[in-house]
């Protein structure tokens, strides 16, 4: 097992400053999406999930997620080293969560489409080709 090179003040500061809303990838895609014509809600609270980007009146939802939170298992996703008791709980709490709310919320007929961290910044036009393709289809 790695020690953590920072004490536990340094590490609480680090992690205060992560932010949950208005994260970089969430703000490159509503950009995009704004600019390409397309108008949303944000974090609508009444939706399973709460979604990052609402579509009402398409029934379309769109989650922006960040690849360690939801672990995606791509080239940025990192396990951390230490504290795995506490790590490895939350995380797997994250994607079940998520995978409760994609059900709760295709049960109610809406679509779900979710984009990760690392779709942006490897290939950010052929994201918002998946982005409008999904808008633009009628389930």
């Amino acid at each position: 097992m790695t020690l953590d090179p920072l004490n536990k003040e340094q590490r609480s500061e680090r992690m205060s400053k992560i932010k949950s809303v208005n994260t970089k990838p969430e703000m490159v895609v509503r950009q995009m999406v704004y600019h390409s014509g397309f108008r949303y809600r944000l974090n609508v609270k009444e939706l399973p999930g709460k979604p990052d980007l609402v579509f009402k009146s398409k029934r379309k939802v769109i989650f922006i997620n960040g690849c360690f939170w939801h672990q995606h298992g791509c080239n940025i996703y990192r396990m951390p080293h230490t504290r795995l008791d506490y790590w490895l709980p939350k995380l797997e709490g994250n994607i079940l969560r998520d995978m409760l709310a994609f059900e709760s919320l295709e049960k109610e007929g809406w679509s779900v489409l979710v984009v990760w961290e690392c779709e942006i910044e490897k290939d950010i036009e052929r994201t918002k080709e998946k982005i409008i393709n999904f808008l633009l289809t009628k389930d």
